[in-house]
């Protein structure tokens, strides 16, 4: 005769059973994408590492992938508030070189400042240097071509209509990475707040999300992904001529879903 599992035993079963896809949820949502399975042998693989600026649903990455043709592939392995430190120690970065990119555009900055906490905090000029250099090298030794990118700017305004970014100490570390290594550098720090100030606070509020009712000066929104995303195209078609036939001209560029 069997013996069924009492209610508190089930129960307990049952609430287990949450616990644990909840947990497989949350690593499942680090894990970067997988690459296709119909992928052809000759697609170029584009890995995009970095932090909620750069992910899907927050940052400029999904506009970028837009703009690469059929045999051009985009992974965006990057994660919300992760920082140069924090994304190499739960192995994200390990990760992205898994999935044996040929082409990596690396940007961080955000969560490397202070108040971030020291898991994910870095000193520009000391651990954010030693990162972004290991970033490099490690990308390099795995076989891909890496791409140093500086920080979106968060859109902070001044009472003089200028965007004054706090990010400075960190972007100049990762433009002097890039020429003692000699790669490929996208200066995107500049070229969004140049942006910022032609749209103006109120354009800029645009292409950002709202945060419990507030505008988001640091996120992009679908739209401002949209704007972004190609500021990043055109920079690595010009930095990485030999990626330029894989970006589409924007006339060519599929129309949103």
């Amino acid at each position: 005769m069997t013996t069924k599992p009492s209610p508190r035993l089930r129960s307990l079963f049952a609430l287990l059973a949450v616990v644990l896809l909840a947990v497989c949820t949350a690593v499942c949502a680090d894990e970067p994408p997988a690459l296709s399975a119909d992928a052809a042998p000759n697609t170029v693989r584009i890995v995009l590492a970095g932090d909620s600026t750069v992910a899907d649903g927050n940052g400029w990455g999904p506009g970028f992938a837009k703009y690469l043709d059929d045999q051009a592939m985009c992974i965006n392995a990057a994660r919300n508030g992760r920082s140069s430190r924090s994304f190499r120690d739960e192995g994200l970065w390990a990760k992205c070189l898994a999935t044996n990119p040929q082409y990596v555009l690396i940007q961080f900055g955000h969560n490397d400042q202070p108040g971030k906490g020291p898991e994910r905090e870095t000193e520009p000029g000391t651990t954010y240097r030693q990162f972004m250099t290991d970033y490099v090298r490690e990308a390099r030794a795995a076989g891909a071509v890496p791409v140093l990118v500086t920080s979106l700017s968060r859109r902070q305004w001044g009472d003089d209509g200028r965007i004054h970014s706090t990010l400075g100490p960190y972007v100049e570390v990762v433009k002097e990475v890039a020429a003692a290594e000699n790669v490929p550098l996208i200066d995107l720090h500049t070229r969004s707040i140049a942006l910022y100030e032609q749209l103006g606070r109120e354009g800029c509020n645009e292409l950002s999300p709202l945060k419990d009712g507030e505008v988001d000066n640091a996120h992009l929104n679908a739209k401002g992904s949209q704007v972004v995303g190609p500021i990043v195209a055109e920079e690595v078609a010009r930095v990485v001529p030999e990626l330029a036939p894989h970006i589409r001209p924007p006339a060519e560029q599929p129309a949103s879903e």
